[in-house]
């Protein structure tokens, strides 16, 4: 039989104590995982390392294991930030996805203020992964600089592309510099629009950096 825990509801429309608690728990309960996978890899670099090179230097061994320690420490202090502020992570990267709208250059200043900057695309999985959302975002990506040079916000050139057939065309003339990812059934939904339209947007942190 299956069983389904009921929620309840206090008779302003918030959540009960126990709900509070139960939300609490499993919050604590994912930080807890996530620390103790990073223990574990932590734990296996200083196996490996000790173990390839055991006639290296000790000092430049020691240096490297105290590199990789800060590095988990950092993320660790910036995992419980994000997730209790309502971003989604996904595959190294959280994702904040905005519910109102706003124009490209507004949109991005949005998110520098949160941070990071425009969500930059660089793989099939992530662009899969952001098309679930099922609404037109803006990307960071344009070509305001150099008309036809498409640049992401970092200032990477254009690689992994997901352009809609036809698309960018600046249609009938106009100044479309600005791009923007679509909802369709198909991968490659990507078009150029102006920059002054308002539309949805995400913004990303890349844990890497």
């Amino acid at each position: 039989m299956e069983m389904s825990e009921e929620i309840t509801y206090e008779n302003d429309g918030t959540f009960s104590n126990q709900q509070r608690r139960t939300g609490g728990n499993l919050f604590r309960l994912v930080f807890l995982s996530f620390g103790l996978l990073c223990v574990l890899q932590a734990s296996l670099n200083i196996s490996l390392r000790f173990t390839l090179y055991k006639t290296g230097d000790t000092e430049d061994i020691l240096k490297n294991l105290t590199e990789e320690r800060d590095e988990l420490k950092r993320k660790l202090a910036v995992f419980p930030k994000y997730s209790r502020q309502g971003w989604e992570h996904f595959s190294g990267s959280y994702y904040y996805i905005s519910s109102s709208k706003k124009s490209w250059q507004d949109s991005r200043s949005d998110c520098q203020q949160r941070d990071p900057d425009l969500l930059i695309i660089n793989s099939k999985e992530e662009q899969e992964f952001i098309r679930r959302f099922q609404k037109p975002i803006w990307i960071g990506l344009t070509d305001r600089d150099t008309e036809g040079v498409w640049k992401w916000v970092d200032g990477s050139p254009l690689t992994t592309r997901f352009w809609t057939s036809g698309e960018p065309n600046s249609y009938q003339g106009r100044n479309e510099d600005c791009a923007l990812t679509n909802y369709h059934n198909y991968e490659d939904s990507w078009n150029d629009a102006v920059c002054d339209n308002e539309n949805f947007w995400v913004c990303e942190k890349n844990m890497s950096h």
